[in-house]
């Protein structure tokens, strides 16, 4: 190590000698030389004769002083190595900028942004597009919603490969916990003020605030370019959904009402399955969304979305919006006719979990027994859905009601 030697240069450089104390031969004490000023007008001749004086100083002070002056050059050397080692002496300071480096809790330490980063850019596919997924504890409790989402994608055609790309983001803590036990990729999504851990019904205010933090959530997803397919957990994955999106659009939306146009704006949006691409025009359309809430207040976010798709600034923003058919991305309010096409069925249009679970249930069963048909009995579409049951259609508002009914996390049902 250099500092030893770095000292000694510094003390060589700073320290100086003190003046020697000269002796009488009748004594021992110190004195100090002074030359008599007082014949400036002799010559050079009689300088040898100069009379010298002595002054005489106490033994114990001359030590004193000379420690004390071997004390200062000590200091200013440690003072020029603290520099020459330390130049960020600041970060002596307890600043919380600096504290956020020490690793004693990285959980808490570590920004969200910084964290979602992380999530997105593990399960990103190599376009940066991943699968999104919402997660509450009335969902997420053994043998509930989340169980058969995932077994979904287990039996699905060429669904399995999907699930390394799904990042499912827990609302509450009970769900991040079993996210971490089910699933490789999990991202906690707090916000304060509101307890999203159990089930929120239709239209309470507990729902309406995750709803419309769903939405700012997406927009950030976008913000940080990346591409994404949203999806209700209530939603079962059967086929790769990716050859049925259109390459062209900026957004494009499942249906619970689909008029047989994927342009015509009077198709009836649900919000619960939806595959965005990251530019300038959808996150300026999820910034438009969002900040809607605020013009139709006590509206949900796919009320609104129904409001502003006829909106000026969608043609402004050159956003290129699609409508997916639900041939292939059927639901409850209107499913899929033919299991040979359907990538996708939604547990919308269906009141209480229960309901929906028994319905999800059945709908497994229905794909099951499908899959264990002959290759020329599946051609034949001789098997159809044995759903809805539980959830009964009769009990709810129809399609062309102002606000169809929901359930819970917020589903159009």
């Amino acid at each position: 190590m250099l500092i030893p030697h770095r000292l000694m240069r510094c003390q060589r450089r700073l320290s100086f000698q003190l003046p020697l104390p000269t002796t009488s031969s009748s004594s021992s004490t110190p004195s100090f030389r002074t030359s008599n000023s007082s014949s400036s007008s002799s010559s050079s001749s009689h300088r040898n004769n100069t009379t010298t004086t002595t002054m005489m100083v106490p033994e114990g002070a001359s030590l004193i002083l000379r420690r004390f002056l071997l004390l200062v050059a000590v200091s200013l050397c440690f003072l020029v190595l603290f520099k020459t080692f330390s130049p960020n002496y600041s970060l002596l300071r307890f600043s919380s900028a600096s504290l956020s480096s020490i690793p004693f809790d990285d959980s808490s330490l570590v920004s969200d942004e910084a964290r979602l980063e992380k999530v997105l850019k593990d399960a990103a596919m190599k376009d940066k597009t991943v699968i999104l997924t919402t997660l509450n504890d009335a969902w997420a409790t053994p043998n509930s919603v989340i169980d058969l989402f995932l077994e979904s994608f287990r039996i699905g055609d060429r669904t399995r490969r999907l699930l390394d790309h799904l990042v499912i983001v827990a609302l509450d803590q009970k769900a991040f916990a079993r996210c971490l036990v089910i699933h490789t990729h999990c991202f906690s999504l707090v916000s304060e003020g509101v307890d999203f851990h159990q089930e929120a019904y239709f239209m309470t205010p507990d729902y309406l605030k995750m709803m419309w933090r769903r939405i700012d959530f997406l927009r950030s997803v976008l913000e940080m370019g990346y591409n994404f397919v949203f999806t209700d957990a209530d939603i079962m994955w059967f086929r790769d959904p990716f050859p049925r999106f259109y390459l062209d659009a900026d957004f494009q939306i499942a249906c619970d009402h689909f008029v047989g146009d994927s342009d015509d704006v009077q198709n009836r949006p649900n919000g619960g399955f939806n595959y965005v691409k990251s530019n300038n025009r959808s996150i300026e359309f999820y910034k438009f969304w969002y900040s809607s809430h605020e013009t139709y207040p006590g509206y949900h976010d796919q009320d609104v979305l129904n409001i502003i798709k006829f909106h000026p600034f969608i043609m402004e923003i050159g956003l290129k919006m699609k409508f997916l058919d639900t041939a292939y991305f059927g639901g409850l309010c209107e499913p899929s006719k033919d299991l040979n096409q359907v990538c996708t069925m939604h547990a919308n249009c269906c009141y209480g979990l229960n309901s929906k679970l028994n319905d999800l249930r059945i709908m497994l069963q229905d794909w099951k027994q499908f899959l264990s048909l002959p290759p020329n009995l599946k051609r034949l579409s001789i098997l159809s859905w044995r759903v809805p049951q539980n959830c009964s259609l009769d009990s709810l508002q129809h399609y062309d009601s102002p606000a169809p009914e929901k359930d819970a996390q917020g589903l159009q049902e």
